[in-house]
């Protein structure tokens, strides 16, 4: 295994281990497990499949420094603005579309930029890693970010419900995902 692929192993290993730390300090909510839970379910079958049909391995890019080094830097800034997102969110942060019991609007650090920038640190940091390693990871990127379009839909409607005065004017001044374009 070549040493790049190894900090990309250990990089997404560290993130998804603070994040499961992470989970712990959040507030109290539900998630809703109709729908919701087919989808994710369905994913995690796909992902399950691709892995095991190794559809991440193998397929590399042939070796190129400033590739890998673009690839690392992307990995690197789209983890360290989710985790700066999951900072700033607090105890108000949860798992895709859980709907907390008493939510605070937060408009403030990452989420000045973006509605939804946990979602965009990860997919960030996914076309990173496809950039330095393999194309095929963009297959990962894409159902990503077919989830976290799906899942802020179902989360903005909820926002909108609590917050209705608040949530729209924010929505209205505020890209969903991508700062000043999506």
């Amino acid at each position: 295994m070549r040493g790049v692929e190894r900090v990309f192993e250990v990089g997404w290993a560290a993130f998804w281990a603070y994040w499961l730390v992470a989970a712990f300090s959040m507030k109290r909510g539900r998630i809703r497990w109709g729908r919701e839970a087919r989808i994710r379910a369905g994913l995690i079958v796909l992902v399950v499949i691709l892995i095991r049909a190794g559809a991440f391995r193998g397929h590399g890019l042939t070796s190129d420094p400033a590739r890998e080094a673009a690839g690392l830097a992307l990995f690197a800034a789209g983890l360290l603005f989710a985790v700066w997102a999951r900072l700033s969110i607090g105890r108000n942060w949860g798992t895709p579309m859980m709907q907390k019991d008493d939510p605070e609007l937060v408009t403030s650090g990452p989420y000045r930029l973006v509605r939804h920038p946990i979602y965009s640190g990860i997919l960030a940091a996914g076309a990173g890693t496809a950039v330095a390693l393999s194309w095929w990871w963009l297959v990962a990127v894409a159902l990503g970010g077919a989830y976290f379009v799906y899942s802020a839909a179902v989360e903005e409607r909820f926002l909108t419900e609590r917050f209705p005065e608040g949530y729209p004017a924010y929505r209205r001044s505020t890209k969903m995902l991508i700062p000043f374009i999506l």
